[in-house]
């Protein structure tokens, strides 16, 4: 029976840990885009996402 190092386990920790961190941020950075496009006064974001907004179901207005 092999056994795992305790090196190999945290490597293998750390490297899960930094998916999950990149996985957060790239979320959260996607939402702040959306919500700082799909509610910005500016005329010309407004109808350049219009489209979009509502074939994904984001409401607009």
């Amino acid at each position: 029976m092999s056994q795992t190092s305790p090196i190999k386990q945290n490597i293998s920790s750390a490297s899960s840990h930094a998916k999950s961190s990149q996985i957060l941020a790239s979320a959260l950075l996607g939402i702040a885009i959306l919500l700082a496009v799909g509610f910005a006064p500016i005329e010309v974001i407004h109808n350049a996402t219009h489209d979009t907004r509502h074939s994904s179901g984001f409401p607009c207005h």
